[in-house]
C-alpha cells in the first residue's frame, strides 16, 4: 500500500505500520515500501543536533538491562512532571518538590501508602507499561507512560536532544544530563530502530512521531568517514504529526489518549531476561530499581507465550521484594544510619539470606537465591533516588569484609540520595551504571569495609553463629596435624612456601601447668523472651543520665557506643509501611577552651548552644533496632578537643508525639593501647588450617553434611573437599569422608578389611589435605587471582571456591590413583 499516493499522506497510518512492525527486519521492509518518504537524506536530521554525537551515544550503559532502566527512568519524571503540572506547580519554582520522595508524597498524598496492595498497585502501574511484542528471541519492547507528553515542535529539544541539561533546574527528577535515555538504541539490533511518540498530556495538539535509526553510510561516505550517526526522520523539515483522539497500541486496561510511547526494536536482552518478560525481565529489571518512586508494569502476550498464567506483573523494586513479596528468604535485615564528614548522610540496609528455603537443599536455596536476587552478579548496590548507579561484586564481601561464609547470602544497599553533592558527584559516571575508579570511591569502599565488617557488628555477629554452626571438637585434629606435618618440619623449602602464606611456628618448651580448681559463678536467670511491638512505647538510655554529667567519653580518635532499650520491631527503621526514625541532633557545646598542656587551643573558651549540626562535631552511625536495643556509635571531628562536652538529644517517632533522650557525652583522652594477651600453647607449626572430616551421618569429632547445609554449603557424593576461609586466612580445610571417589578408590578391593579401610582413608585425606594446602599457598603466594565468566561480564572467583571445584571435576582421582612417582612410573612401564 502507497501512503503517499495523494498530496496529503496518512501518516497515522504510516505510524501504525511502523508500530506493528514486531521487529527490526520488518523496519527495513517498511522502509523499503516507502522509500519516496525514508530515502531522501533531506527527510533525515542527526541525533542530538550533530554528527558527532556518535561516540556520546555509544560510550553509556554497558548494559542493555541498564540502558532500558534509564527508559523507565525517564517515564517517572515525566510522569511526575505531569501531576506538578496539574497541580499548578511550576516545576523550578520554589513550590516545586525538592527530592523525588517529596514529589511522590505531594502528588500522591493518600495513594502512594496503598500501593503495597496488589490491586492499588497494578491500578498505578497501569500508567508506565513495558509490553513485549515479536518472536521469543527476537523481541521487541514498548515502554509507554501517561506523563507529560511533548508536542511534536519540542521533541527536538526533548526526546531528539544530547547534552542540554533540560531537567537541571528540577530537583524532584532523576534526569539530569540529558543523554541517558538515548543509551538504549545501540542495543536496538544491527540498525538501532527506535520508533519515539508522544502528545502533550492535556491533549492540546496532535500526536507526533518519528524513527530513529543508524545512518547507513553509503559506498562514498564509509571511504569517507570513520564513524557513522545516529538520525531521526522528518517530513519537509518537521516531526510528523496527526490529529487523534485515541488510539488502540495493544496497552493493558486503556486506550493511547496522550503520553508517550518508545519502542525498542529487536532488543538485545541478555540470557536470563529473554524469556516471559513479566518474570525474567522483571526480575532484572528490579535489581536495577531498588525503590522506584512508581510501580510498572511488565507485559508479555499470549501469542507469545500461550501457555503462562500470569503475563501482566507489577515491578515496584528490589526492596518491596525483599521485605514483603519474597521475606520467606531473607533471614535478617536491618539498617545502619551514617553521618560522617567524608560523605554527609548515608543509608546502608543489609538482606542476610536463609541457608535453606521451603524444604530446598542449600545448593537448590543458593541457585535459587542467585537466579532470584542477584540475576546481573551485583552484591552491593550502590543507588540515587532508588535507582542503582553502581555495584560491587561478591568479591567485596571476601576481600573487604571477610565474610566468606556470606559471600553468597548477603546483599547490601547503599542508598546515595543524601550524600553531600561534592562528594556524590566523584562517585558515578555520568553513565549511571558504574563507579568511578577514584578517591572518594575508594575512600567510600574502605569506610563500609571498616564499619561493616568489624568485629562485634551486625554482620561479624551472623557469620560468627553460623560457624559455630560447623564447628567440631578440635581433639582428634590436632593429632591428625601433628602427624600428617611431620615430614614438613624436615623440609626447609616447604616450610618457607608455607610460610609465606600461613604464620607458622615452631613448638616451644612450655613449663608444667599447675591445675587449677574451677571457679563455680553462679547462673543467670535466662532473660524474657522480646515482645516485638508495632510502634514503640518507650525510649530509654542505657547509663546513669542525671543531665549534667557527662553520660559517657568518647575517645579522641576512637568510637563509643550508646545503647537505648526499647521495644519496637527489628524493621522498624526498613520496614515499607509505616517506617519510624531515629534522629540526632545537637543542643550544646562546651569547649575545653584549653589543650593538654594549658595552652590555649583558639576555641575561645567555654560556651552553650549552637547553631551547628550533630555532623559538625560527631560523625554517628545509628543500627536498627535489634531485639530491644538500639545503637549509636559517635566518633569525634578532627577539629574536637579533650575535655569537649555534647549535649545531645535523640528522637525516636512513635504515633503521637517522639520519645526523646537528652544526655551529655564528653571528648576523652585516647585509648591506652590494648595489653598483649597471654598466648595459648603453641602446637607443631601452629597456623597451619585445621583438617576437619564430614560424614553423611553423625560421627563424633566430625561435621555432617546436614551440618554445612544449615549454613549454606552445599555437601554430597559429589564433594570433595570444602576449604574454609576468612577473608584470605585458611582456617579450616573440610575433607568429605563419604565422597564417590573415595568410595570408588576402594571398590578395587573385591573384599575390603579394616587395615585397607584405613589405610585408603589415611591416603585420601592427607592427599586432599596436603594438595589442598599447597595449591592455595602457592596461589596466594604468587598472586594469582581466578574469573569465570557469569551473568556476561568476568567474576573474580574466591581461591576456595576454584579449589573446591578443581576437585570435584577428576582432580581427586587423580591424585589419588597417580598421585606419586612409583604410580605414574608403573603406569609408563605397561
Amino acid at each position: 500500500m502507497d501512503l503517499f499516493s495523494t498530496q496529503t499522506p496518512d501518516l497515522k497510518a504510516l505510524f501504525l505500520q511502523l508500530f506493528h512492525c514486531p521487529d527490526e527486519q520488518a523496519i527495513d521492509k517498511v522502509i523499503q515500501q516507502h522509500s519516496a518518504v525514508f530515502t531522501p537524506a533531506s527527510n533525515w536530521k542527526p541525533l542530538g543536533g550533530s554528527e558527532n554525537m556518535y561516540g556520546v551515544i555509544e560510550n553509556q550503559q554497558a548494559s542493555p538491562i541498564a540502558a532500558l532502566v534509564e527508559k523507565i527512568t525517564n517515564s517517572i519524571d515525566a510522569t511526575l512532571m505531569r501531576k506538578c503540572y496539574e497541580a499548578g506547580v511550576d516545576p523550578k519554582g520554589a513550590e516545586a518538590p525538592k527530592t523525588m520522595e517529596d514529589a511522590v508524597k505531594q502528588f500522591y498524598a493518600g495513594k502512594a501508602s496503598n500501593w503495597d496492595l496488589s490491586s492499588h498497585r497494578k491500578a498505578q502501574a497501569e500508567n508506565i507499561q513495558i509490553v513485549a511484542s515479536g518472536q521469543r528471541m527476537n523481541t521487541s519492547l514498548t515502554i509507554y507512560d501517561n506523563g507529560e507528553g511533548q508536542h511534536p515542535e519540542h521533541f527536538e529539544n526533548t526526546f531528539l536532544s544530547l547534552l542540554r541539561g533540560n531537567k537541571n533546574e528540577i530537583h524532584f527528577v532523576q534526569g539530569k544530563y540529558n543523554m541517558g535515555g538515548s543509551g538504549a538504541i545501540v542495543f536496538c539490533g544491527k540498525r538501532g530502530y527506535q520508533l519515539v511518540a508522544s502528545r502533550r498530556y492535556d491533549g492540546s495538539g496532535p500526536m507526533g512521531f518519528t524513527l530513529i535509526r543508524e545512518h547507513p553510510l553509503t559506498k562514498e561516505e564509509q571511504g569517507t568517514r570513520k564513524n557513522t550517526w545516529y538520525e531521526f526522520l522528518v517530513l519537509d523539515g518537521k516531526i510528523p504529526s496527526f490529529s487523534i483522539t485515541e488510539l488502540d497500541l495493544g496497552l493493558v486496561g486503556r486506550m493511547f489518549t496522550t503520553g508517550t510511547i518508545i519502542k525498542l526494536y529487536s532488543y538485545g536482552l541478555p540470557a536470563g531476561s529473554r524469556s516471559v518478560i513479566s518474570r525474567d525481565l522483571n526480575q532484572s529489571l528490579n535489581e536495577f530499581l531498588f525503590e522506584p518512586a512508581l510501580p510498572i508494569l511488565t507485559v508479555d502476550t499470549k501469542e507469545r507465550y500461550p501457555d503462562d498464567k500470569n503475563l501482566e506483573r507489577p515491578l515496584f523494586g528490589l526492596k518491596r521484594r525483599l521485605e514483603q513479596d519474597d521475606k520467606d528468604y531473607v533471614e535478617v535485615n536491618f539498617v545502619e544510619d551514617f553521618t560522617d564528614a567524608l560523605f554527609g548522610k548515608m543509608r546502608v540496609a543489609g538482606y542476610v539470606f536463609n541457608a535453606k528455603v521451603g524444604g530446598k537443599s542449600a545448593k537448590d536455596t543458593k541457585d535459587s537465591i542467585q537466579r532470584e536476587f542477584f540475576k546481573n552478579n551485583m552484591t552491593v548496590l550502590f543507588s540515587m533516588n532508588g535507582q542503582v548507579h553502581g555495584h560491587y561484586t561478591s568479591e567485596f564481601i571476601t576481600r573487604s569484609l571477610k565474610l566468606n561464609l556470606l559471600k553468597n547470602h548477603l546483599l547490601l544497599h547503599i542508598d546515595c540520595t543524601h550524600m553531600s553533592y561534592e562528594f556524590r558527584k566523584e562517585l558515578f559516571m555520568a553513565s549511571r551504571d558504574r563507579l568511578k575508579d577514584g578517591e572518594e570511591t575508594r575512600e567510600l569502599r574502605k569506610f563500609l569495609a571498616s564499619k561493616l565488617g568489624k568485629a562485634g557488628g551486625r554482620l561479624s555477629e551472623i557469620e560468627k553463629k553460623r560457624k559455630d554452626a560447623i564447628a567440631v571438637d578440635g581433639g582428634d585434629s590436632k593429632e591428625l596435624l601433628k602427624n600428617v606435618t611431620k615430614n614438613i618440619q624436615m623440609n626447609p623449602e616447604l616450610l618457607k612456601l608455607l610460610g609465606s602464606t600461613f604464620k607458622l611456628e615452631e613448638k616451644k618448651a612450655q613449663p608444667d601447668k599447675q591445675e587449677k580448681p574451677e571457679k563455680k559463678t553462679p547462673s543467670k536467670p535466662a532473660p524474657d523472651p522480646f515482645k516485638p511491638q508495632r510502634f514503640p512505647t518507650f525510649l530509654k538510655v542505657r547509663g546513669h543520665n542525671d543531665g549534667d554529667k557527662a553520660l559517657t567519653g568518647i575517645p579522641l580518635g576512637g568510637e563509643k557506643t550508646v545503647r537505648f532499650d526499647t521495644d519496637v520491631e527489628n524493621q522498624y527503621f526498613n520496614r515499607v509501611e509505616e517506617p519510624g526514625e531515629l534522629k540526632v541532633a545537637l543542643l550544646s557545646v562546651k569547649r575545653a577552651g584549653k589543650n593538654n598542656n594549658g595552652s590555649s587551643n583558639g576555641h575561645g573558651g567555654s560556651f552553650e548552644g549552637t547553631t551547628l549540626a550533630v555532623e559538625d562535631v560527631l560523625n554517628v552511625n545509628v543500627s536498627s533496632p535489634q531485639d530491644g536495643t538500639i545503637r549509636i556509635t559517635m566518633n569525634p571531628q578532627k577539629d574536637a578537643q579533650v575535655g569537649d562536652a555534647v549535649q545531645l538529644k535523640v528522637s525516636l517517632t512513635a504515633p503521637g508525639e517522639e520519645l526523646e533522650e537528652i544526655f551529655w557525652v564528653k571528648i576523652s583522652d585516647k585509648d591506652a593501647p590494648p595489653k598483649p594477651m597471654p598466648q595459648p600453647e603453641e602446637e607443631p607449626l601452629q597456623g597451619l588450617p585445621e583438617p576437619v572430616f564430614m560424614y553423611k551421618e553423625q560421627k563424633d569429632g566430625a561435621a555432617t553434611w546436614e551440618q554445612m547445609e544449615g549454613v549454606g554449603v552445599t555437601v554430597n557424593h559429589d564433594t570433595i573437599v570444602h576449604p574454609f576461609a576468612t577473608g584470605d586466612n585458611l582456617e579450616k580445610i573440610y575433607i568429605n569422608m563419604d565422597s564417590k571417589v573415595l568410595k570408588n578408590f576402594r571398590s578395587k578391593y573385591r573384599t575390603i578389611n579394616e587395615a585397607q579401610l584405613e589405610i585408603t582413608g589415611r591416603k585420601y585425606w592427607t592427599a586432599v589435605y596436603m594438595h589442598t594446602l599447597f595449591l592455595y599457598s602457592i596461589t596466594k603466594n604468587r598472586k594469582y587471582q581466578m574469573f569465570q565468566m557469569k551473568a556476561g561480564e568476568q567474576d573474580l572467583i574466591d581461591v576456595a571456591d576454584y579449589i573446591k571445584d578443581l576437585f570435584e571435576n577428576f582432580y581427586s582421582e587423580f591424585i589419588l590413583n597417580f598421585g606419586g612417582m612409583e604410580e605414574m612410573m608403573q603406569g609408563l612401564g605397561e
